[in-house]
């Protein structure tokens, strides 16, 4: 997911259109503009621009093929 803002340790991050507000705690040098993996409401990581993509095409791929 990618952070839109940040205030504190509270962010908001998009994914696809989704936004959800997410806490920051784990990833103090997380910015504004940046990719994070989020599990259970925490983000966790920060990736590079590639690999966020990368991710996200393989869970539209799982979730295509989950539909058929």
């Amino acid at each position: 997911m990618q952070i839109k803002t940040i205030d504190g340790v509270n962010a908001v991050v998009n994914a696809g259109g989704v936004e959800k507000g997410i806490r920051v705690d784990l990833v103090p040098h997380a910015r504004t503009g940046d990719y994070v993996l989020v599990h259970a409401g925490f983000a966790i990581a920060v990736v590079d621009e590639a690999e966020a993509k990368q991710t996200i095409d393989y869970l539209m791929l799982l979730s295509a093929e989950q539909e058929a």
